[in-house]
């Protein structure tokens, strides 16, 4: 296992102006401690955690834009040093590197202390616009809390993770970003399938970002130790630096945690739609990879959807209960926020309002569903629409034959109400044609007449509006786990470059792009059931 490294001049001299600021670590209680052995440690957000000492970084991606949003633009041109920067073996002025500590339900059940076991905060930027943006590195070694690990990442999670986040970026769904990956130069032993058959793979670290990394085990943690100080500091730094707007944010009342957790609540909500919009399944949705600002975190064994399969889970772990199954996402994300307003009790005493807030989170949600649904299939949608039947009998026909649900919604953009065929007009997104027979095809073609019933006429104003509604919420591009996995492959090969062709088309997911067809192609037969490909473990 790799040392933690000294850091090795407290005020670098930086090639480019570019300082951190730490509120976190400045403002918050510390670990006592500055041993990275693994231990619980208590009254304490964070512990001080250098990263570990790596034997050759070499930048192998950059995110020039989110450099450019992040006043790190300079960096494009020093690679060696941004390198050795974003794989903390130089640290910036102002960098104060700690690893949070947190606890969290896996699975449904209280897992106790849990806490960065292999990220490492750098500090904050400040953007163009004043917001500040948190630096992490995933992937950079020990902390206190790694439990039985060591603290590092591989490159195909780390690849896996990269790509991930701007895909949902560019997607319109709120992630975290990444700014750049890093070879480290060493080997990191790893089961990938947990089958007692581990092998060497590359290292690697991905900088990540976000407003900050703060998660719902962030309260559980305190509360569940009964430090109720501990919880109240956390709760009024977190609404005071990243909920300024709330009432009496620089002194909260019972009040103002209500508000905050409501936010919480309803921003909750809002992602768990939009993962089912664009078809995405985290895989791990335990209140430990919960964001206290609706983003989307932790990219683990997750994966898009091929065939629209509600009971799909991208998690081996997960495959016996599926409890993070597809469909099951809404429904777990109010049984997480559940879990927060447990640990947001002490602090408002009287738990009506926080139980209305997670009684509230049904009707949000179901509200914005019924809304993406109807975007998705280009109906004009109101509360008191009439046609959740459609939906609903949809969503039963894309499940009862395979069907590919990023394609099946691009074509059926492409019916009007005078299509004469629309079955065939949807053909290819039919993993095997030969299941379009019978009931099964009398059920989709009575869905479609009902559909087109319902279409605006041909060549008006509202048609073509329709259009561009549904091709703006239904992607043309998103990241197929085989892609993923055959991205993957190159890059073990030392070649990066369908790495950046892949990126580069995730960049614009709602457009067709000239020579980017094989992107946009139904999960080859071959990628059925190969690993990587279908399901993954939490081996990192």
């Amino acid at each position: 296992m790799p040392q933690n490294a000294p850091i090795q001049d407290p005020t670098p001299a930086n090639p480019v102006p570019i300082k951190l600021t730490t509120s976190f670590t400045s403002e918050l209680s510390a670990d006592k401690s500055q041993s990275t052995m693994p231990r619980q440690v208590a009254g304490a957000a964070f512990s001080r955690t250098n990263p570990a000492t790596f034997s050759q970084p070499t930048l192998v991606s950059w995110n020039a834009d989110l450099a450019s949003q992040l006043g790190l633009e300079e960096l494009t041109n020093e690679p060696a040093y941004a390198a050795n920067v974003f794989s903390g073996q130089r640290l910036l002025e102002g960098s104060d590197p700690y690893a949070m500590a947190y606890g969290g339900h896996q699975f449904g059940n209280w897992a106790g202390q849990l806490g960065d076991g292999r990220a490492i905060a750098l500090g904050d930027v400040t953007q163009a616009d004043g917001t500040l943006r948190t630096l992490q590195l995933k992937g950079a070694g020990p902390t206190p809390y790694s439990r039985r690990a060591d603290g590092l990442a591989v490159l195909r999670s780390s690849i896996r993770e990269y790509l991930a986040s701007e895909a949902m970026f560019h997607l319109g769904v709120p992630t975290t970003r990444a700014l750049s990956l890093v070879l480290t130069g060493d080997q990191v032993l790893r089961d990938m399938l947990y089958d007692g058959n581990p092998a060497l793979e590359p290292g690697a670290i991905v900088c990540r970002t976000a407003e900050s990394f703060i998660r719902f085990g962030n309260f559980e943690l305190p509360t569940s130790r009964g430090d109720i100080d501990q919880l109240r500091e956390l709760a009024d730094y977190t609404i005071r630096h990243h909920f300024g707007h709330l009432s009496d944010a620089q002194n909260p009342t019972a009040e103002t945690y209500v508000e905050w957790f409501e936010e919480i609540c309803q921003s909750t909500a809002k992602l768990m739609v939009d993962w089912l919009r664009v078809g995405f399944v985290h895989g791990v949705m335990n209140t430990d990879n919960m964001s206290i600002h609706g983003i989307t975190i932790d990219y683990g064994p997750y994966g898009w959807v091929d065939d629209f399969d509600p009971a799909w889970t991208p998690n081996t772990t997960d495959s016996t209960h599926r409890r993070y199954r597809f469909g099951n996402q809404g429904a777990v994300g109010q049984w997480n926020v559940l879990q927060l307003a447990n640990a947001l009790v002490p602090l408002v005493e009287e738990t009506t309002a926080l139980e209305k807030a997670v009684n509230d989170y049904v009707p949000t949600f179901k509200s914005l569903h019924q809304a993406m649904m109807a975007d998705k299939i280009g109906l004009q949608y109101s509360p008191a629409s009439e046609d959740t039947d459609i939906v609903e009998e949809l969503l039963q026909i894309l499940a009862s034959t395979e069907t590919d649900m990023t394609i099946f919604y691009r074509r059926l953009a492409t019916i009007d109400a005078d299509t004469k065929d629309p079955l065939n007009a949807i053909s290819d997104a039919y993993y095997d044609q030969t299941t379009l027979v019978g009931e099964t095809r009398e059920r989709i073609n009575n869905w479609m007449q009902s559909y087109q019933k319902l279409l605006p006429t041909v060549g008006s104003d509202a048609a073509a509006q329709r259009t561009t509604l549904m091709n703006s919420v239904n992607p043309c591009y998103v990241l197929r786990n085989y892609l993923a996995q055959e991205t993957i492959d190159a890059a073990t090969e030392g070649d990066f470059s369908r790495m950046d062709q892949l990126a580069k088309v995730l960049e614009n997911p709602y457009e067709q792009q000239a020579g980017a067809e094989k992107f946009a192609e139904k999960r080859p037969d071959w990628a059925r059931n190969r690993a990587g490909c279908s399901m993954l473990s939490c081996s990192s």
